[in-house]
């Protein structure tokens, strides 16, 4: 059984690969980090490097789409981090560096652009690193992506100053939607800048992949009964970290229901400055509470204030610790039963709920989540993008 469905049925549902791709994303995470830790030393030499060699250094997190949104998760969690003093992290989106190179990419400023890629192969990936060379003086590049046989992995593996990371082989997934590539390059770039912390790393590696496989049969049974409700809208709310994560969450359910669920994103804080108007009677919000202890007041507020509000809506509170106040302000709770995690850790067990969940409702509407575009509106690569020569 896959997530409470034969393979067999899984098959006809057209759904195999996905769902498939979604369970093996605990053990993936251990291959992930066997890979860095046996390209340690190369990244090491690579980035200290650079922090040696440049007082100022900006690191551009990049990619399309999902891609995209493993920058914009991760980064609040390496603004705190500062082992390499002299980086400066940002997270911006191929398409943007694309269509506006003269905003993003600066001649003077040394640049290391971080590329998160399932395939390599979409046009604004291979176009954002063939721009910042054109631009930038001194232009670095890291490959995060998913298959060997990609453009960016091929144009790195010829390029002194790019540093390649190849995932699992496994994470270039067959489904339309990208799941392992998701958490496998999330933790990739995890690893890769903190690699003095490798020993330590493992110890709460070892309890996000025991947790992870136990997070999904704790849960299965109420993700099967939000599925189940006939909700038309979802929104998903986080802070921090989590905020990123709520985005690529939102993207999953839109996706694999062939965009039949309106879906929307934001911060708890955000939400009531406009976005709250999407509330009906038939809406999901999925809150995903922060483990520090600050950041989730202001998200258990706003739980509160949706349960209590005037719909019919369905809130569902993803957290840990969970006390009386969260238990009785939604109506469904799915517990990480974990203690203390900050939230970068949570985001590899909130994200297959969000992934599992979108899965099931697809299925529910009759849609074939391998396949949810079958006329092509979106593709698995996107197609039809014509890249002009910049001067």
């Amino acid at each position: 059984m896959i997530l409470d469905y034969s393979k067999e049925d899984l098959v006809k549902l057209g759904g195999i690969h996905t769902a498939a791709e979604i369970e093996q994303q605990p053990a993936v995470w251990e291959k992930v980090y066997r890979l860095i830790a046996e390209k340690k030393f190369e990244i090491e030499r690579f980035l200290q490097q650079l922090n040696k060699t440049y007082p100022f250094v900006r690191v551009i997190l990049t990619g399309a789409g999902t891609s995209a949104y493993v920058g914009e998760t991760i980064l609040p969690y390496l603004q705190c981090y500062r082992r390499y003093e002299h980086f400066y992290f940002e997270s911006i989106p191929t398409t943007d560096l694309v269509s506006s190179p003269y905003f993003y990419f600066q001649e003077e400023i040394p640049t290391l652009l971080v590329s998160f890629a399932r395939s390599g192969n979409s046009p604004e990936s291979v176009a954002a690193s063939q721009l910042g060379e054109q631009i930038v003086k001194h232009f670095y590049q890291i490959i995060i992506t998913c298959n060997k046989d990609g453009h960016l992995a091929k144009n790195a593996a010829q390029n002194e100053n790019s540093l390649l990371l190849l995932m699992p082989e496994e994470t270039n997934d067959k489904g339309f939607a990208m799941t392992s590539s998701f958490t496998a390059m999330l933790l990739a770039v995890i690893l890769a800048l903190q690699t003095e912390n490798l020993d330590n790393i493992r110890s709460w590696l070892s309890e996000i992949v025991n947790q992870g496989k136990k997070f999904l049969q704790d849960h299965l049974e109420k993700i099967n009964e939000i599925a189940d409700w006939d909700f038309g809208r979802i929104v998903y709310l986080g802070s921090g970290p989590l905020k990123g994560l709520a985005r690529e969450s939102a993207l999953k359910m839109l996706e694999l229901t062939g965009g039949k669920t309106v879906t929307a994103y934001e911060s708890s804080l955000g939400f009531r400055h406009g976005p709250k108007s999407i509330i009906d009677d038939k809406t999901v919000v999925v809150m995903y509470i922060s483990g520090d202890s600050y950041t989730r007041k202001y998200d258990i507020d706003m739980m509160k204030e949706i349960y209590t509000g005037r719909t019919n809506s369905k809130v569902v509170a993803l957290t840990q610790n969970p006390d009386d106040e969260i238990q009785r302000y939604c109506h469904y709770l799915i517990d990480s039963s974990t203690k203390d995690w900050p939230d970068i850790r949570l985001a590899f067990l909130y994200i297959l709920f969000a992934q599992t969940l979108a899965l099931k409702k697809s299925i529910k509407l009759g849609i074939t989540p391998d396949n949810p575009s079958p006329a092509g509106i979106v593709n698995r690569v996107v197609k039809g993008v014509t890249i002009y020569p910049y001067k």
